[in-house]
């Protein structure tokens, strides 16, 4: 299977009310879709989230980098198994977000040639467990929101954004636990806004108002520094920002990682894959984590999800729920805090190509 042409489309999807992150203030989000079509017709799909802090892109740029760079390394080649195809993007360093961004157009493209849902091919469940992450608010509106969350998709697992002050942070743990009760399991992700001296203090205290995990709650390094901080902590440290590649999850395995975030539309499902191997063989729990998806940057990174060990924790791709308009011509409902993934063998299939076209930038 070659590849025959592609295109690019972007496009903003509005959020319900605006949202704080660690960084930025938004009240919708910006996308860019690669659509790629075989020689024989087969069409795959994949989506990017445009955020200059998150990926460190634009549209312009990231584009740029996919036409300039990487593209032309699939002239001729058969793109039947995306694994190996990925390894030739190996040699052009940096742009992490147009490799990703190929790697899982890629992975759909192989899926439609096949007749058959990734999720399947990997041996994956077709229902999987989901959270929901309640953004940085007031502790009683945070409270408000989970509770609200809970009630409506049946949640049984919440990942609370802290980097309030530790203070402000372990309220708003305790006012949402208070709201949800105890069947409702609990983590938090200060998004490394603590100190590294204060990284300890603060996983013990997040992990004393009920949390399971303590994710990024400093800058974190392979390094002395981080294995004192999850010596000290009594719980996993999940490590995120600064692990996007299988060269740092090796490293931070070494230094002692007990829990390790896998991001498909940070990373490309073929280093997904590496990571969550690795980890497995470790011992390290995985999460699939948040990174802003709509529901079909949702559906593809859910293809590694459906993968996961059991102990893994819920995958937190639950983003798109936020967005008031979609790009698919299908909905997907969770019920009881799990979705049931489509068995359309590719992605590409679902896309209401009209509804790219309305909300284009």
């Amino acid at each position: 299977m070659k590849l025959a042409r592609w295109s690019f489309h972007t496009y903003r999807l509005p959020y319900a009310r605006p949202v704080r992150w660690s960084d930025i203030v938004e009240d919708g989000a910006l996308f860019v879709l690669l659509r790629l079509e075989g020689e024989d017709g087969a069409v795959g799909v994949g989506e990017s989230t445009i955020k200059a802090t998150w990926a460190g892109v634009s549209p312009r740029s990231l584009i740029a980098a996919l036409e300039d760079l990487l593209l032309p390394l699939l002239k001729g080649v058969d793109l039947s198994d995306p694994a190996p195809v990925r390894r030739r993007f190996d040699p052009v360093p940096e742009n992490l977000a147009a490799k990703a961004l190929l790697d899982n157009a890629l992975w759909d493209l192989a899926a439609a040639k096949r007749g058959e849902p990734l999720w399947k091919t990997w041996g994956g469940r077709k229902t999987v467990d989901l959270s929901w992450a309640v953004t940085r608010q007031a502790p009683a509106a945070m409270a408000k929101e989970a509770i609200a969350m809970v009630e409506r998709h049946g949640f049984r697992t919440l990942k609370v954004k802290g980097g309030q002050g530790i203070d402000t942070d372990v309220t708003g743990m305790r006012e949402i636990r208070a709201a949800v009760g105890e069947s409702v399991s609990l983590y938090v992700d200060a998004n490394s806004y603590y100190s590294r001296e204060q990284g300890p203090d603060y996983a013990r205290r997040m992990a004393d108002a009920g949390a399971v995990v303590v994710e990024d709650p400093c800058a974190l390094f392979p390094d002395s520094s981080f294995s004192a901080l999850q010596a000290a902590s009594p719980v996993p440290v999940l490590v995120d920002f600064n692990c996007p590649s299988p060269d740092t999850t090796r490293l931070f395995i070494e230094r002692g990682a007990r829990a390790i975030s896998l991001k498909p539309g940070r990373i490309g499902l073929t280093e997904g894959t590496v990571m969550r191997d690795l980890a497995r063989a470790a011992g390290c729990r995985t999460v699939v984590g948040l990174f802003g998806e709509s529901l079909l940057g949702t559906l593809s990174s859910l293809q590694l999800a459906a993968t996961l060990p059991p102990d893994a924790l819920a995958s937190e791709v639950t983003w798109y729920l936020e967005m008031t308009k979609q790009i698919l011509a299908t909905e997907m409902v969770i019920r009881e805090g799990a979705i049931t993934l489509p068995d359309t063998p590719s992605l590409a299939a679902l896309v209401d190509w009209d509804a790219v076209k309305r909300h284009a930038v």
